[in-house]
C-alpha cells in the first residue's frame, strides 16, 4: 500500500473514493442539445479511466427552465437527459471513478433572450454586471416550483445512477438569497436576517433529501466568504457552514472563497497565471475545522506538491485538481506509476474557462487532446515503420511535432535558430504575469529530451542542410515575424517598434507612447505595461469597439490592475492610417471606419501590435523537392487518416508547415496543428 496521502482511499458515507484527487464541477460546453453526449462521455471516461476518484461533471446543470443555459449547460429539468446521465455515469464507474453532479438554478447569472424567453428571476432587484440580464424579483410561486424543480432535477440523477449532487450556491440563485448584498426581498425569505437569507436554500435541501433519501449524498459547493464589504464575511461563512452541518442533510462541503459577478471577482475565485497558486486553501481548512464535515475545495491548486499538502495537513479531506487535469487527464496513473515529472503541467493560461465565458468550448492551452477525445489521443501509439523526421523551429509547434514524432519512434531532428528553444512563448514568459507559460516549452523539451530526439540550435536552416539528412518528413515549423503592414493603411514601418521589440527589450520605451493594437491578443498589453511600468504616459488605441478581444474576460483583469493606475488610457473605434516625422516627434494620422472623420496627434513612438507574418522561405524553397508540394489533404486531417497526397513523382520526402508559419494563430492552435497531423506519420 502506498503511503502517499494522495492515494489513500476515502470514506464519503457509504462511498469508498480510491484517492483524494478529485475534479471539481465545471462545464466544459460539450453538450449537444443540452445533452451530455459522446464527447462529454469520453472527456470524463479519459479521467476516470486514468485513475480520479471523484468526477464532478457539468457545473451548473439547469434545474427550470427560466435558468437558460449561458454557455450550453447540461439540461437537467428534462426527463430525456436520463439515459444520458445513465450512460455517463456507467463509463465512469466502469474505470472506478465516483461520479456526480451540479445543479442549480443561475437566477439573474443569466439572460432572457435565450431559450424560452423567459425573465431571469432573482431575489435581488439589480442585474447581475457579467450577465447584464434585469431579473424580475422572485414571487411566492417562483419559489414554491423552483424548489420543486431542484427536488426533480436530483431524482433524474439519482435515476441516472449518480453516486450523488451537489447544489450550487455561489453566484447563483441560491447564493444570491443568502447573501445581504443581492437580497432585496420583503418576508419569510427576506434579506433581514441570517436565517430568513438562508431559508430557500435550507428549503430546497429538504425537498432534495425528502425526494433521494437519506442514502444517496449531497453536497454544497458555496461561498463561505464574498470578500467584499457588506457581503457574507468569513465570520458569518462559518456561521453558514456550522448551521449546513447542523441539518444533518449535507455529506460534504465544497468552499469557495469571493464572488463571480463581475470578471475581476470571479478572476479572483480562480486565479490566472502570475496569481498566487492555492490562495483559499487555509480557509477551506478553517470550515472543515469548524464544522468537521468532509471538506473539498479547489482554486488554483495547479500541482502534486500542493495537493498532497493539503490532504497531509489535514486542510482538505478530497482537493480538486480541475485545470490541472485539462492540462493532463493522467495525473493519479502519473502519481501511481511514479512518474510525477511527466505531469503536463497547467499553466494557468486559463483559455479553458476564458473560451466558455465567449460562448466557446473548453480547450487546453496546450493540450489540444482535451475535449477531443473522440478524434485525438492523449497517447501517442507507436508508429508501424519508422521514419527519420526533420523539424525546423523549437517553438511550441515545432517541440510539439517533435514530441509526437519521437513518441511515435521515429529519428526526429529539430533545427533552431535561437539559443534557446520557445518561439514566441519564451517572449511571452519574460513577463512575469505569464512567467508560468515557459513550462509549456520546458515539459516538450524534457519530453523529447527522454526521447532522445536531436536538436541543433544556433543553426539557421537552409534547404540544402535539410535534404542532406535524407529525410522522410519534413515540418516547417519557424513562426512568423512582426508584422506592420497595417491594414490598408500606407504605414512608414522604419517609423514604428513592435510590441516584440518593447517585451524583449531591444528597444527602451519612449515617454509618451501609442500602442497600436490592431491584433487585440497578450503582447499589445504587455507592451503597453513595458512602457506604463518604465513611467511613459501610454495610449491603447483600436479600430475595434473593444480593446483586447482575444486576451478574454479573466485574463484581462491582471492587466487591468496594472494599467488603470498608471498614466494610461484607451481608445477605441480608432484607425491607425499613417505615421510621419514631426521634428524629433512622430504625427499619427488617425481615421475611423465609422466616418471620414481624421484627425493628428503627437507621440514620440508609436508601437504596432498586428500579429505576424510567415517565417516561410525554407518552406518554399523545398517545395518542388517534396512528394506532396506542401498540400494537406484537409479530409484526412479532419478525419484522423495519414497524408498521403502525391503531387509529384520526383520528391522524396513529404513536407508540411504548421503553427504561424502558415498564419499568425495561437499557441493551442500551433500545437493542434503539430499533434493532428503527426500522430499519424
Amino acid at each position: 500500500m502506498s503511503t502517499d496521502p494522495l492515494l489513500q482511499p476515502y470514506h464519503l458515507k457509504h462511498l469508498t473514493l480510491r484517492n483524494r484527487i478529485m475534479t471539481t464541477s465545471h462545464e466544459p460546453a460539450y453538450p449537444e442539445d443540452g445533452m451530455p453526449k459522446e464527447r462529454y462521455v469520453a472527456y470524463h471516461a479519459e479521467r476516470a479511466k486514468a485513475g480520479v476518484a471523484l468526477t464532478m461533471t457539468a457545473g451548473s446543470a439547469a434545474v427550470s427552465k427560466d435558468s437558460p443555459p449561458v454557455f450550453n449547460n447540461v439540461l437537467a429539468y428534462k426527463d430525456e437527459v436520463v439515459p444520458w446521465i445513465k450512460t455517463l455515469t456507467d463509463a465512469c464507474h466502469e474505470h472506478g471513478s465516483a461520479v456526480m453532479i451540479q445543479l442549480t438554478h443561475l437566477g439573474r447569472r443569466t439572460t432572457w433572450n435565450k431559450g424560452n424567453w423567459l425573465p431571469s428571476v432573482s431575489s435581488s432587484k439589480h442585474r447581475e454586471p457579467a450577465h447584464r440580464a434585469f431579473p424580475k424579483l422572485a414571487e411566492d410561486w417562483d419559489i414554491e416550483r423552483i424548489i420543486t424543480d431542484f427536488a426533480d432535477a436530483a431524482e433524474r440523477m439519482k435515476a441516472g445512477g449518480m453516486d450523488g449532487i451537489e447544489l450550487q450556491v455561489y453566484g447563483h440563485l441560491l447564493d444570491q438569497f443568502w447573501s445581504p448584498l443581492t437580497n432585496d426581498l420583503d418576508g419569510p425569505y427576506g434579506g433581514q436576517t441570517l436565517e430568513s437569507r438562508m431559508k430557500f436554500p435550507m428549503d430546497v435541501l429538504d425537498a432534495v433529501r425528502n425526494r433521494v433519501g437519506q442514502d444517496f449524498i449531497v453536497g454544497l459547493r458555496y461561498t463561505a466568504d464574498e470578500a467584499q464589504s457588506g457581503g457574507i464575511s468569513a465570520q458569518e461563512g462559518l456561521e453558514i457552514s456550522r448551521r449546513l452541518a447542523d441539518t444533518g442533510q449535507v455529506d460534504f462541503l465544497n468552499v469557495i472563497r469571493g464572488r463571480i459577478h463581475t470578471d475581476p471577482a470571479m478572476t479572483d475565485v480562480i486565479p490566472v497565471q502570475g496569481m498566487k497558486n492555492a490562495p483559499h486553501l487555509d480557509f477551506a481548512g478553517e470550515v472543515k475545522k469548524a464544522t468537521g464535515l468532509p471538506t473539498f475545495h479547489a482554486a488554483k491548486i495547479p500541482d502534486v506538491a500542493t495537493a498532497r499538502h493539503a490532504v497531509a495537513s489535514g486542510l482538505l479531506d478530497m482537493v480538486g485538481m480541475t485545470r490541472a487535469h485539462m492540462a493532463d487527464p493522467h495525473i493519479v496513473q502519473k502519481i501511481i506509476e511514479g512518474r510525477e515529472d511527466d505531469i503536463r503541467p497547467c499553466v494557468g493560461a486559463t483559455y479553458c474557462l476564458d473560451r466558455i465565458y465567449q460562448a466557446g468550448d473548453a480547450l487546453c492551452m496546450h493540450n489540444a487532446a482535451t475535449g477531443r477525445e473522440l478524434t485525438m489521443p492523449h497517447t501517442i501509439p507507436v508508429a508501424g515503420a519508422k521514419k527519420k523526421v526533420v523539424i525546423v523551429g523549437a517553438g511550441p509547434a515545432g517541440l510539439e511535432a517533435a514530441r509526437v514524432a519521437a513518441e511515435r519512434g521515429h529519428d526526429v531532428i529539430v533545427f533552431e535558430a535561437a539559443a534557446d528553444p520557445g518561439g514566441q512563448v519564451r517572449l511571452t514568459a519574460q513577463s512575469d504575469r505569464r512567467r508560468e507559460m515557459i513550462s509549456i516549452i520546458d515539459w516538450r523539451m524534457s519530453q523529447c529530451a527522454a526521447r532522445d530526439v536531436e536538436f541543433r540550435f544556433n543553426t539557421w536552416a537552409e534547404a540544402q542542410d535539410i535534404t542532406a539528412l535524407k529525410p522522410d518528413v519534413v515540418i516547417i515549423a519557424t513562426g512568423g515575424l512582426p508584422n506592420t503592414e497595417l491594414f490598408e493603411s500606407g504605414v512608414e514601418q522604419d517609423l514604428v517598434v513592435t510590441s516584440w521589440d518593447l517585451i524583449s527589450g531591444d528597444v527602451k520605451p519612449g515617454s509618451n507612447v501609442l500602442i497600436y493594437d490592431e491584433s487585440g491578443d497578450h503582447p499589445g498589453l504587455q507592451a503597453a505595461e513595458v512602457a506604463a511600468n518604465a513611467g511613459a504616459k501610454v495610449e491603447i488605441m483600436t479600430p475595434d469597439r473593444m480593446f483586447a478581444p482575444d486576451i478574454m474576460a479573466m485574463n484581462l483583469v491582471p492587466y487591468m490592475r496594472s494599467l488603470q493606475e498608471k498614466d494610461v488610457t484607451f481608445t477605441v473605434t480608432r484607425r491607425l492610417l499613417g505615421v510621419a516625422k514631426d521634428g524629433n516627434q512622430l504625427c499619427a494620422t488617425i481615421g475611423t471606419d465609422y466616418s471620414d472623420f481624421t484627425s493628428e496627434k503627437t507621440y514620440d513612438q508609436v508601437v504596432v501590435n498586428y500579429g505576424t507574418l510567415p517565417l516561410d522561405d525554407v518552406y518554399f524553397d523545398l517545395k518542388d523537392q517534396s512528394t506532396n508540394g506542401g498540400a494537406v489533404d484537409h479530409d484526412a486531417l479532419i478525419e484522423g487518416r495519414p497524408q498521403t497526397l502525391s503531387r509529384n513523382p520526383d520528391g522524396t520526402f513529404q513536407l508540411f508547415r504548421i503553427g504561424d508559419a502558415v498564419s499568425a494563430r495561437n499557441t493551442h492552435a500551433a500545437i493542434y496543428d503539430a499533434l493532428r497531423l503527426v500522430k499519424d506519420i
